[in-house]
């Protein structure tokens, strides 16, 4: 498989034959305003550009939306993706949406959803805790699979907590995506992986890759790939992780 980091949550990954892109945000650097309550209220989002054209991006087999919060899934993909490009999302609410930007070929993952031959599983996740989870609403994370590849895992917006421990124990993730910038508003709790939590996943999955995702992007973001990359050092465990620039592509 090919994993390349794209920007943010967006990914694009050729698995079995197939190239799907992940979480699109397509906006030139600096179209929207702010993420309110947080840090870098000077600055517009996304904080920079896109490691490569858009026209090559959205040349892909189909798209897989973990939810369509605007830093997973913008104004920009709703305009530049071809209409008829299938779409997975997670749920109902999230279909419906994205039906009424006139998309024409979505589906609601499951347990058993198949593309071509590749398995792609829906998993649990949740995006922060405490008071938060009232107002962020639904997140999924991804399992892909296929006989002539190792498994991988996408936890999506997800802290540290059992849905992710359970995705691990039942599906033996060999690769594991984390989005890790440790994302927040002022008084609440991260919404996102941070230090802690990619060392929980690396305890629960030692002989695991983690690629570390999701980093530097959007204004509210608190954990920089550096001191990520200095507390991997300080904990023993850097060699099981991957923190990539925009841009940066995998062969695994």
């Amino acid at each position: 498989m090919k994993i390349k980091q794209i920007r943010n949550a967006t990914l694009l990954i050729e698995y079995a034959g197939k190239k799907f892109l992940v979480d699109p945000v397509l906006a030139e650097k600096g179209t929207y305003p702010p993420f309110p309550n947080s840090l870098r209220q000077d600055e517009f989002n996304p904080l920079v550009d896109l490691p490569m054209a858009v026209s090559e991006l959205i040349n892909v087999d189909a798209i897989i939306a973990t939810h369509l919060h605007l830093d997973h899934f913008d104004d920009v993909a709703k305009e530049r993706l071809p209409k008829n490009i299938k779409i997975y999302v997670q749920d109902e609410d999230d279909k419906k949406e994205l039906l009424n930007s006139n998309f024409t070929n979505i589906e609601v993952l499951k347990e058993n959803t198949i593309f071509s031959d590749i398995k792609i599983v829906k998993t649990d996740a949740q995006h922060g805790t405490g008071e938060i989870l009232k107002v962020v609403g639904n997140v999924c994370g991804i399992i892909f699979q296929h006989p002539s590849e190792k498994t991988l895992y996408i936890a999506g917006d997800t802290v540290w907590y059992d849905g992710v421990q359970d995705a691990i124990n039942k599906y033996l993730p060999e690769i594991i995506i984390t989005n890790n910038g440790c994302n927040k508003f002022f008084g609440t709790n991260p919404l996102i992986m941070g230090t802690e939590d990619i060392y929980e996943v690396h305890k629960a999955s030692p002989n695991s890759l983690i690629i570390a995702s999701h980093m530097e992007a959007i204004n509210h973001w608190t954990l920089s790939r550096e001191d990520l990359r200095k507390f991997t050092v300080e904990k023993g465990f850097s060699s099981s992780v991957l923190i990539p620039e925009d841009g940066e592509e995998y062969i695994l």
